[in-house]
């Protein structure tokens, strides 16, 4: 009868379980990490020989921005002024812009995704970079009547089988400091018709997650609950971005002016998997990277087969992506690392994903 009455137990529980739902407005995020150890990406490791970060107006180096940064004074305790946090947007992107220096804002956003469970695999004060480590949002998690009955004991068995990782950007201009927030996001699939093998795989960047951050971290920065909700749920009209060829060159081409496109295309190389080196504004290039997005390294995935179908060509190729503008239109191109104009078909690659994400 004690087993009849455990085995009846155990069905009433399954069938509450059943009926959980997901708790999607909610953000909560354990980290893959077990330590919070700083690395310096491979690619960034050499940064200091060749510097060109910049801000309008000048060319400003790796060297002067953190120059800046000892010359800069204090961090202030408190936020005297509420109204020098804004958001801005441009179709699903949006970012913040701070009228106070970078130094200023460092720490406080450092703390910020330490504080909302993250470990930073990238601190490149220099460089205005800091990225997150891969990790889990719990709150994707069913909660169901085992969970909250058994807690951290069965907790540990669940996993939503995806993974996020967010980079964020600060770029020094002359009123303050504009802070980009991109993510990307890992799936768990089956990758065989057993089902008894998974593999990870990149899925797309979700600009809802993105915007969740930046308003917390206006929140963190000193806006209140109720002003940053309203900053991030404004509107704005989506410029087109299309493929284009001029000459024998595939560019892409944005129905705007330089400032919004410099700022959408520095967001849309983060979202996919491009690692942004160093870059110089008034020139209008970015000097990137590829890097494969996969935290287990073990598979390349969609982006890490972009520029090779051969499993050996795993050294990343560095670009130069030129962001030209007249007017109230602006045409993105690719360099080698030389500087001459890409047309090849990897450039055709690279304009495409950057278009996709722009639209």
């Amino acid at each position: 009868m004690k087993n009849l009455s455990r085995l009846a137990l155990l069905a009433l529980v399954a069938s509450l379980a059943a009926c959980s739902v997901l708790e999607s407005d909610k953000i909560d995020y354990k980290s893959a990490g077990k330590a919070p150890t700083l690395e310096v990406p491979p690619d960034l490791s050499q940064l200091s020989r060749d510097n060109r970060y910049a801000i309008p107006g000048g060319a400003v180096t790796a060297n002067a921005y953190q120059a800046g940064i000892a010359n800069a004074p204090g961090v202030p305790t408190a936020v005297s002024n509420l109204g020098d946090v804004r958001m801005e947007r441009s179709g699903t992107q949006r970012w913040i812009v701070v009228n106070r220096t970078p130094d200023q804002l460092w720490d406080p956003v450092k703390d910020f995704w330490q504080e909302s469970g993250f470990l930073l695999t990238t601190d490149q004060r220099n460089l205005g970079i800091m990225e997150t480590d891969w990790a889990e949002n719990r709150a994707k998690l069913p909660q169901d009547i085992i969970r909250g009955t058994l807690g951290k004991l069965v907790d540990s068995v669940y996993s939503t089988g995806e993974l996020d990782r967010f980079r964020t950007r600060l770029e020094r201009t002359p009123n303050g400091t504009e802070i980009f927030i991109s993510h990307r996001g890992m799936q768990e699939v089956y990758n065989n018709s057993r089902q008894d093998q998974t593999v990870w795989q990149p899925r797309p960047s979700d600009p809802e997650l993105e915007t969740e951050f930046l308003r917390r971290l206006m929140v963190k920065l000193g806006v209140s609950q109720e002003q940053s909700k309203i900053l991030a749920a404004t509107t704005a009209t989506t410029k087109t971005a299309t493929v284009a060829k001029v000459g024998n060159q595939p560019v892409v081409q944005i129905s705007e002016g330089f400032e919004r496109a410099w700022r959408r295309v520095g967001l849309a190389l983060d979202r996919t998997g491009f690692t942004v080196e160093d870059r110089d504004r008034s020139a209008g290039l970015y000097y990137v990277r590829y890097v494969t997005p996969n935290p287990d390294k073990k598979e390349p995935g969609f982006f890490g087969k972009l520029f090779s179908s051969s499993p050996k060509d795993e050294a990343p190729i560095k670009f130069r992506i030129s962001v030209k503008g007249q007017g109230e239109a602006t045409t993105v191109s690719v360099l080698d690392a030389a500087g001459a104009p890409e047309t090849s078909a990897n450039a055709e690659r690279i304009v495409k994903v950057i278009a996709d994400d722009l639209k």
